[in-house]
């Protein structure tokens, strides 16, 4: 079954897309947490750290050099967090890897 992710990556179901390339897109959280929350999520439908493969590698850098752009595009670079929950105990709600970019700036 697809992700909510993934129907989005689709645009089967509409959000607010901040920066996209080819294996990632950003979207805004639709529950924010701090004035910028932004999900960094690859194309690749991986359901939790857990379920990474060796070959996802050079993708998950990849999650942080965009969240590095995208944060530098949006002027917050000099503060903002990174974080992964993982899994449903770790308070990861949606099954497919996503990184939160978060800053009160």
């Amino acid at each position: 079954m697809s992700s909510v992710f993934t129907k989005i990556i689709q645009r089967e179901i509409p959000s607010e897309i901040i920066y996209e390339q080819e294996d990632i897109i950003v979207i805004k959280d639709i529950h924010p947490q701090a004035k910028t929350h932004l999900l960094i999520i690859p194309k690749k439908e991986i359901e939790t750290i857990n379920h990474l493969e060796e070959s996802d590698r050079n993708l998950i850098a990849e999650m942080f050099f965009v969240a590095k752009k995208v944060a530098k595009n949006l002027g917050i670079e000099q503060g903002y967090q990174l974080h992964f929950n993982v899994g449903e105990k770790g308070g990861q709600e949606v099954m497919h890897i996503h990184l939160h970019l978060l800053s009160n700036i």
